[in-house]
């Protein structure tokens, strides 16, 4: 049974009360904490709002939120760039897992029988995924300064000043991030500038596919490693990291229109090819036949 039909299972009221026993707060609505701490393999069949996908998407926002603000308010001195290195840093995949595993979420998790041997890997997004709803659980039961209390107590230790400085090898930096959500970046040399005796190379990062960022350097792998500190100070901009729903669907309708113009370019100049193509032909065609005639 489910909350929804008034009664819990025996799991699920263990797990609850545990689970706020971790948080240290004690729900008015306990559907929220418990539709937190349910994974969507749990839920098949039934309503959305009975996982912690709503909750997580909420919570991003919010812990995203919450944790700028208090690095802007921590770090007078420090620049954009840090104040989104430390960001990006604290609300990583890795860090929330391991602050949710700390806490002890593993053992409050409701899983589904379809997820039962995922191992590991599925273990560290579930983490993440919950720490995130439980956040906007607090939110919408407490409101924010609960839901700061929680952050602030939890995660916002982590954070430091050393943060905030540049990797000392950007590529290992950018490979590690990227990693965590399942992403192995590549690097290609697309530009060789200058005379042989004075070259600077062009290097650009890519995921799968995708063209990230680029780097210029006097050698390849300075060109490498500037596109990889470029790429992580963009992260937001090719991934959507700290960006709203508004700004991701926008950032996603233009890609997917760029993606269209290339397209439609690219038939256009395939139809000019053939045209050209068919009219040489033709040409060469015509003189043949009036060769052939000219002979008769």
């Amino acid at each position: 049974m489910t909350k929804a039909d008034g009664v819990l299972s025996e799991e699920q009221s263990r797990k609850l009360a545990r689970a706020e026993e971790i948080i240290g707060y004690r729900f008015k609505r306990e559907q929220l904490i418990l539709s937190a701490i349910t994974h969507p393999s749990a839920t098949e069949g039934k309503a959305v709002k009975y996982s912690y996908e709503r909750l997580e998407f909420l919570g991003d926002s919010i812990l995203g939120a919450i944790v700028a603000s208090t690095a802007f308010h921590r770090f007078h001195e420090i620049d954009e760039g840090g104040l989104t290195r430390i960001k990006v840093a604290l609300v990583s995949g890795a860090s929330l897992s391991s602050v949710a595993e700390k806490l002890g979420f593993a053992d409050v998790i409701v899983f589904g029988s379809s997820e039962t041997g995922t191992g590991k890997r599925g273990l560290h997004s579930a983490l993440e995924n919950v720490y995130e709803a439980v956040v906007a659980a607090l939110y919408l039961d407490g409101g924010i300064e609960v839901a700061t209390e929680f952050v602030t107590r939890t995660l916002i230790p982590r954070m430091s000043l050393d943060l905030a400085k540049e990797p000392e090898n950007p590529k290992s930096a950018l490979q590690e991030r990227l990693q965590e959500d399942g992403i192995t970046p590549t690097y290609k040399l697309i530009e060789t500038q200058g005379p042989p005796h004075d070259r600077t190379f062009v290097a650009q990062v890519y995921a799968g596919e995708q063209g990230l960022a680029r780097g210029t350097g006097r050698t390849k792998k300075e060109a490498e490693s500037q596109a990889a500190k470029t790429t992580l100070a963009r992260l937001s901009e090719f991934f959507g990291l700290g960006q709203t729903p508004e700004q991701k669907a926008e950032k996603e309708a233009a890609a997917k229109q760029a993606r269209a113009d290339k397209a439609a370019a690219k038939a256009e100049r395939d139809a000019a090819a053939r045209q050209a193509k068919e009219a040489k032909a033709r040409e060469k065609r015509d003189r043949r036949e009036a060769a052939r005639k000219k002979q008769e």
